[in-house]
């Protein structure tokens, strides 16, 4: 029988620093594990620096390793979702950064728990290398993310994880544009099991994804999986009305009553109207959220375009 081929998916951005040692340690790894057929596609997300440079040359010694190259820099989102396009074709494949905080060493459970019946293998992290106000961030997003959602996604996980070959088909089947990898596994279902490992400090370089990619990532989690902001949109309508409409009789019983004695006040109704003009601003601006994501997945443009690839895919990839 022919031994299974197992696929790393690995988007990379301006990661010139890091990649000697990631495509040694993953050279390590197949060379450790023979019993299973290995490929790497690394597909480089328009980096300026030198990092396709160094995966092409890799490729040319090493035929298990595979450069897509994008026309531009589309997100990390789109390279994954290249990236998995381009190993269609694998029995399994492991997603995973490209800055070595998720170590290759801990592709071999991933592994394991799919060969053990598995679908769907998340790792889950167990402990985490960032501080300060990037590790709080995370800390909060993960606390809160889980119970925004409309139905449980596992908290503490991210990119790194293993589809098999029916859960890999049914993901690259999805059509839609915004994507929140960790959200659409959780979506597609299957038979699922956890790895816990430490993720680990960068080995070089600083972070590519800065705080305003990690924001709108999270905001395309949330609002690709929570319907809870128009809700409570929603409630805080129904809440605010009700509580004009108990003003309203208490103090038209008091005019009645003779009981009304006072000038209307001019800061009382200052605070009310900028209250429930703050309301109505904040609800637009939800609404337009929702509404422009819609207006993206309307306009049916390609979630990325090849430019270049050693596998010999069209130069423009479906959604």
């Amino acid at each position: 029988m022919r031994s299974p081929l197992i696929s790393i998916v690995i988007p990379v951005f301006n990661e010139e620093a890091v990649l000697p040692e990631l495509l040694a340690r993953l050279t390590a790894l197949f060379e450790s594990h023979p019993e299973s057929t290995w490929r790497a596609v690394l597909i480089d997300d328009g980096s300026r620096d030198e990092s396709g440079s160094i995966i092409r040359a890799h490729a040319a010694r090493d035929p298990r390793f595979e450069l897509v190259e994008l026309s531009r820099n589309f997100g990390f989102q789109a390279a994954l979702s290249a990236g998995l396009a381009q190993a269609a074709d694998s029995c399994a494949v492991v997603t995973m950064d490209a800055d070595l905080q998720d170590p290759p060493e801990a592709i071999s459970a991933l592994v394991s728990a799919w060969q053990g019946g598995a679908e769907v293998v998340r790792a889950v992290r167990r402990s985490r290398s960032e501080t300060g106000l990037r590790r709080f961030g995370f800390d909060l997003f993960h606390r809160f993310f889980g119970k925004l959602t409309d139905y449980p996604i596992e908290p503490n996980t991210g990119t790194f994880g293993l589809l098999g070959h029916e859960a890999l088909q049914t993901y690259n089947a999805l059509p839609e544009r915004h994507r929140f990898f960790p959200g659409l596994r959780a979506w597609i279902g299957f038979a699922t099991a956890d790895v816990l490992y430490d993720r680990q400090a960068r080995a070089a370089g600083q972070p590519q994804q800065n705080f305003r990619r990690l924001m709108s990532y999270a905001l395309d989690g949330v609002f690709s999986f929570s319907h809870l902001p128009l809700r409570a949109l929603s409630y805080a309508g129904l809440g605010i009305a009700l509580a004009g409409f108990a003003a309203a009789i208490f103090y038209a019983i008091r005019r009645i009553l003779n009981i009304e004695t006072a000038p209307t006040g001019y800061t009382t109704l200052v605070t009310l109207v900028l209250f429930l003009g703050g309301v109505q601003l904040i609800g637009i601006g939800v609404l337009g959220e929702y509404l422009g994501r819609v207006y993206e997945e309307v306009k049916r443009r390609p979630n990325y375009i090849v430019k270049q690839n050693s596998r010999g895919l069209g130069p423009a990839a479906p959604l």
